[in-house]
């Protein structure tokens, strides 16, 4: 999994560091699409893993769609259906991952980035980040709906409509980022957040993942219903009682994932 051309992959303990490395702005090409879902296909079924940090190399996280390189890709009938399906495979890749995702957001998420990031799980922002749509100025739409996940009707509509690019101040303001750090300090903070999310059981974290990706769509009773099932799925594994013996010995706990 070392041998990639636009991404790099770097695993430290329990976290992998997955970072585009596309230059100049990081935009989703074709291959830098298919290694980030080859990626993180390898970080859900690597044991040892057990949380990942997405960012991107130099001053932009991702400004979009590569444009550029459209017509390279596009060139007769099947090729088009064939490009979207690849794309909208990529970002559920993000949020299908058994592990969670933290997205380290060094700068401007435009379009494909923003759906990159509205796929992760926890969101932390440089100051330098900002998320906006931009297809309006160039004849197309996208991720439109997966950022209907991350903002209010008004504000998104704004966003589709004007190319408004809302900066990270305002992101942190609205609930939208976990925190809004100066750009030196967006490395450390993402990491120490997976570092916390690492020392927790990797079959409460992963599970949990995947119930909230399948309720975030059902009615209340359903939902809850389905978190009550995978509660009491949880609560017959080796972890959950390392968890519950941990608390009455009041010492650490030592998980095995299982």
């Amino acid at each position: 999994m070392n041998e990639f051309k636009q991404l790099q992959l770097r695993v430290d303990g329990h976290v992998a560091l997955v970072t585009l490395d596309s230059p100049p702005v990081n935009a989703l090409t074709r291959v830098l699409n298919d290694e980030l879902t080859a990626a993180l296909d390898w970080i859900s079924e690597t044991p040892d893993v057990r949380v990942v940090v997405l960012t991107g190399a130099g001053k932009v996280f991702c400004a979009g769609a590569d444009l550029k390189g459209r017509a390279d890709v596009i060139k007769g009938p099947g090729d088009l259906p064939a490009h979207l399906r690849r794309t909208r495979e990529c970002f559920h890749a993000i949020r299908e991952c058994a592990k969670p995702v933290v997205a380290a957001i060094n700068g401007p998420a435009l379009g494909s980035g923003l759906a990159m990031v509205a796929s992760a799980d926890v969101l932390i922002a440089s100051e330098r980040a900002t998320l906006g749509l931009p297809e309006v100025d160039v004849g197309l739409l996208g991720g439109c709906r997966h950022a209907m996940r991350l903002f209010p009707h008004s504000l998104l509509r704004r966003m589709m409509l004007t190319g408004y690019r809302v900066p990270a101040t305002e992101l942190y303001r609205l609930g939208i980022v976990e925190a809004c750090t100066a750009p030196e300090d967006l490395l450390p903070a993402a990491m120490e957040m997976a570092g916390v999310i690492a020392a927790k059981s990797p079959v409460s974290t992963r599970m949990g993942k995947h119930t909230l990706n399948t309720i975030e769509d059902m009615s209340l009773r359903d939902g809850y219903r389905y978190e009550q099932d995978m509660t009491a799925i949880i609560a017959t594994t080796e972890d959950a009682a390392e968890a519950q013996a941990a608390f009455r010995e009041k010492r650490a706990p030592v998980f095995k994932g299982r």
